[in-house]
C-alpha cells in the first residue's frame, strides 16, 4: 500500500526501525565514541535505507532553493553588517554561507562533515572547517552572530550545553545565536512521528522554547525574546508569551496537544527563531 510520501508502509516501518536503533547506539555511546558516531551512523543510516526521503525526494528547484535561502537570509539580515562575522553550524551544501558571504566581512561554515560541498570552491572571506559535532574550531571571541537551522535536535542531550558552551567561547561579547530547532510540542518531527508521541529516532531530542532558554542560561546566554516568522515575516515576541503557550499545551492529552500544535495560529507561533545574547558569566 502506498503512503503519503510515496513510499509503502514497509518502508516507513524500516526506516524507523533502522533509525530508533541507530540513535540507541548513539544516546548509549560514551562521550568520546559519540564524536566519530555523529557522522558514521548517518552515512550508515542512508546505505541501510536507500529509500530516505533525502536520498529519493525530488530535488527542488533552482527557484525553490533560492526561495529558501533568501528566507533564510531575511530573517538573518537585521542581525548583520559589513564588518560582522558570521558562523553557521551544520550549513550543508552552504548555499546560506555563500550567500551570507555577501553581505559580511568574513563567514565560517562549521559542519561534520565535507560530503555536501566537495569540489565547490568557497568564496575567499569564507572558511569551511570539520567539527566532531560538539567543538567549534573557530578563534574565540571573533564571531559576531551565530546560526543553526534544525541542527539542536540532532545532538545527544549530554552534549547539548557542552555545544552550546563552546559557541558561546566563539562569540565576541554581545554577540548573538540564533538557533530555530523543530518545538517538541508539535512533534515528533522525524519519522518516529507515525509511531511514538515522543522522538526515537534521529532526533535525539526536540525541545521547547521553555527547555531552550534553560539551556542557554546554563551555557551563559541570555535569552529576551523570540521570533515567529510565516510567509516570510518575522516579529520579534516576548518570551514569556510562548512559555505561556507551551505551558498551555503541555497539559493536555497527547492526542489534542498534537492537533492544535500542528494547526494555524498555534503551528506559527511554535515555528520560532530563539535569539541568545552571551553576556559575561561572572
Amino acid at each position: 500500500m502506498s503512503h503519503k510520501e510515496g513510499r509503502t508502509k514497509e518502508q516507513i516501518r524500516e526506516h524507523y526501525e533502522v533509525e530508533k536503533e541507530l540513535a540507541s547506539r548513539l544516546k548509549n555511546a560514551p562521550r568520546e565514541e559519540r564524536r566519530s558516531l555523529y557522522t558514521s551512523l548517518y552515512d550508515e543510516l542512508m546505505a541501510r535505507v536507500p529509500h530516505h526521503p533525502r536520498l529519493t525526494a525530488p530535488k527542488r528547484s533552482p527557484a525553490e532553493r533560492e526561495r529558501e535561502i533568501q528566507f533564510q537570509v531575511d530573517l538573518l539580515r537585521d542581525f548583520l553588517n559589513s564588518d560582522s562575522v558570521f558562523l553557521e553550524i551544520g550549513p550543508g551544501d552552504c548555499a546560506l554561507s555563500h550567500a551570507v558571504a555577501k553581505l559580511v566581512k568574513h563567514v565560517y561554515a562549521v559542519d561534520v562533515s565535507d560530503a555536501a560541498v566537495r569540489g565547490k570552491i568557497h568564496p575567499d572571506n569564507c572558511t569551511f572547517a570539520i567539527s566532531d559535532g560538539v567543538s567549534i574550531p573557530v578563534p574565540q571571541e571573533s564571531v559576531d552572530v551565530a546560526y543553526s537551522y534544525q541542527l539542536m535536535e540532532h545532538l545527544h542531550p549530554d552534549d547539548a550545553v557542552e555545544q552550546l558552551t563552546n559557541i558561546r567561547m566563539a562569540l565576541k561579547p554581545g554577540g548573538v545565536y540564533l538557533c530555530i530547532t523543530p518545538n517538541r510540542l508539535s512533534g515528533p518531527h522525524d519519522v518516529s512521528k507515525y509511531f511514538d508521541p515522543v522522538a526515537t529516532g534521529m532526533h535525539l531530542h526536540e525541545y521547547t522554547v521553555g527547555e531552550l532558554v534553560k539551556l542557554f542560561k546554563q551555557a551563559g546566554f541570555d535569552v529576551q525574546n523570540v521570533y515567529v516568522f510565516s510567509k516570510g515575516k518575522s516579529l520579534p515576541l516576548p518570551i514569556i508569551v510562548l512559555r505561556l503557550i507551551e505551558g498551555f499545551l503541555e497539559i493536555l492529552p497527547y492526542r489534542l496537544r498534537h492537533k492544535l500544535a500542528t494547526a494555524k495560529p498555534w503551528k506559527v507561533l511554535l515555528q520560532t527563531m530563539v535569539v541568545a545574547r552571551k553576556i559575561s558569566l561572572d
